[in-house]
């Protein structure tokens, strides 16, 4: 069966996903992930060009971050924590990053990217302070990605047994001071 370009590139992306999951970076290698998809690693190649510029696509994450400017003052830190959570369990993108990021510069540097470009506007428009959103959105980065570690790639048992509103009640405060938002 002949398939499109657009086809291959989906199926060489899902199975790059997969074996970037389950291996990491430096392990998973251009040949398994060409197996998985069940093509020949010069078509991976020929798509992608490189391991890196595979990984990049494969791990393209959009946040989706919600318009919050009108939330009210005290239920914008609950929102974006609900949203977090939403995002880190629907998928295995964000998860794929974060573990390879911890030692990987290509995955550190991919989700610094997301991070910065997605959440440091949303802090500059809720504050209304452009020249601290990055040092804002970098201690709520550190709340987010903390708890994803905790709770999904290590499964450190109470966090990962914590229900979606307990996690939003430990972290949100946290979250709502690094914002600075008044109340």
């Amino acid at each position: 069966m002949r398939r499109s370009s657009s086809e291959t590139k989906a199926l060489i992306l899902a199975a790059a996903r997969e074996r970037f999951a389950a291996d990491g970076y430096e392990r998973a290698t251009i040949r398994a992930i060409a197996a998985d998809a069940g093509i020949d690693p010069a078509q991976v190649m020929r798509c992608f060009g490189s391991k890196d510029r595979l990984f990049a696509a494969a791990c393209a994450v959009d946040l989706h971050l919600p318009d919050l400017l009108g939330t009210p003052p005290g239920e914008i830190a609950a929102a974006l924590v609900r949203h977090f959570l939403e995002r880190w369990e629907s998928g295995e993108t964000l998860q794929i990053l974060l573990r390879t990021g911890v030692t990987n510069a290509t995955a550190a540097e991919r989700m610094r990217a997301v991070f910065t470009t997605q959440l440091v506007p949303v802090a500059a428009a809720l504050t209304g302070d452009p020249e601290g959103a990055p040092v804002r959105a970098g201690l709520v980065s550190t709340q987010i990605l903390g708890m994803a570690l905790c709770r999904y790639v290590l499964a450190f048992p109470p966090m990962a047994a914590l229900t979606r509103e307990e996690v939003v009640e430990a972290i949100g405060p946290a979250v709502h001071r690094h914002l600075g938002i008044e109340s």
